[in-house]
């Protein structure tokens, strides 16, 4: 599939633009993890009756030393300066551009399972604040057109689509009506679980809809509206609401990939080990990822001087209700991306800049989880301190990303 040149044009949303469904969206707004993880539950103590809340700290900082023994001592090839890290088992090792790990024997059996989550119907609106009428089970949203003069985007229509019934849980559809079955491309922005809004993801949205994908740009509850899971339950919802009315997209539901900004990062990820995996799900990439709330909580301690760092500790306590670990192991354990990798994860992507406030060690931490269920994944690092979007703009990044993305598509 052909990359085009990042567009530069926005395209804001007005919040009149939203509308709310009918349909009741039970979720409990108490933080309870949903779903469990995948070394025998995720609200249980280990074997050794150590408490959860000691398991968790230990598991962090133990990625966060083997993460830093693994760059002292070149153990695999360096992720520095934008080369992959491919310190991998064979077998598990993941090759750039590569189209042909997605078809993995995991991915097979993902394909026949049922949406993991039951969500309302959607009710669309145009861009336009033009609403429409939707019948149920079936949604006819009002198109608008794409302003550019991109041959790739021309017949591309934006539609904002309500998969559950707060403000929050909605979502912009950029697709044709063509009626082609295109692979999908699902965007999850950041700001530390407690703000920032899919319109600021509109630059890169354009991006993936030039190349030809259908490309849903994700808003999700906020973490001063609901505690954990609910960030993760918005995501699935979301995913699972695409996946039911693919056809009004010309999106195909069994192939996609998720693509996740700091925060978002961490509900891409945290997606990519839900269960024993999605239908359909290709890939998840992480910008920036958070992929371990408690080593943020770590590394984020009144004595630490790093601002951001100490910002993030707050933002991860507010995720988890206001609770601290301590207190709340459960929801910590929850929230912990590796603790629930398995055999029937898919591959994963990472990017960090080098002496940003998310360390690598975050990635490096999942990888190596991964890498013992068989998961390859690839974690690349650039120079610098820039974060998330930020990073991701910086010359050849997202164009290595999109050529990883296009080599899981199928």
């Amino acid at each position: 599939m052909t990359v085009s040149t990042l567009a530069l044009a926005a395209l804001v949303i007005g919040p009149a633009a939203l509308q709310a469904t009918s349909a009741a969206h039970a979720l409990s707004a108490s933080p309870q993890p949903v779903g469990t993880s995948q070394e025998g539950g995720e609200n249980t103590a280990s074997p050794d009756k150590t408490p959860l809340w000691a398991e968790i700290v230990s598991s962090a900082k133990a990625g966060a030393q083997a993460g830093q023994a693994g760059k002292a001592g070149k153990a695999g090839t360096s992720a520095k300066t934008g080369t992959a890290d491919t310190a991998e088992t064979a077998g598990t090792a993941e090759t750039a551009g590569a189209a042909g790990t997605a078809g993995t024997s995991a991915q097979t059996a993902k394909t026949a399972k049922a949406d993991p989550t039951a969500t309302p119907t959607p009710t669309s609106t145009s861009t336009s604040k033009a609403t429409s009428t939707a019948k149920p089970k079936k949604p006819t949203p009002t198109s608008s057109p794409a302003p550019t003069d991109n041959p790739l985007l021309q017949g591309t229509v934006i539609n904002t689509v309500a998969y559950g019934p707060h403000a929050r849980q909605r979502m912009d559809v950029w697709h044709q009506t063509d009626g082609l079955k295109r692979p999908g491309v699902f965007l999850i922005h950041g700001g530390w679980w407690s703000s920032g809004d899919k319109k600021y993801m509109t630059e890169i949205t354009k991006s993936y809809a030039e190349q030809g994908y259908t490309v849903f740009n994700i808003n999700y509850r906020l973490s001063g509206e609901a505690a954990w899971p609910a960030q993760r339950v918005d995501a699935l919802d979301a995913i699972a609401t695409a996946r039911r009315h693919a056809s009004l997209w010309s999106f195909d539901p069994n192939n996609y990939v998720v693509v996740g900004f700091s925060a978002g990062g961490h509900l891409a990820a945290a997606v990519g080990t839900y269960g024993d995996g999605l239908p359909g799900l290709r890939g998840v990439v992480g910008i920036s990822p958070v992929t371990s709330p408690m080593l943020a909580y770590e590394e984020g301690g009144t004595d630490v001087f790093d601002l951001n760092k100490r910002k993030l500790r707050e933002a991860a306590i507010q995720l988890a209700g206001g609770c601290e670990p301590a207190k709340c192991p459960k929801i910590w354990a929850s929230m912990e991306v590796s603790r629930h990798a398995s055999r029937g994860d898919v591959p994963e992507l990472a990017v960090h800049s080098e002496e940003e406030f998310v360390p690598v060690e975050h990635s490096l931490q999942l990888k190596e989880r991964l890498r013992s269920f068989g998961v390859g994944m690839t974690v690349l690092t650039e120079p610098g301190i820039e974060h998330s979007a930020p990073m991701y703009r910086l010359p050849g990044v997202a164009e290595r990303v999109q050529d990883w993305v296009a080599g899981k598509l199928l």
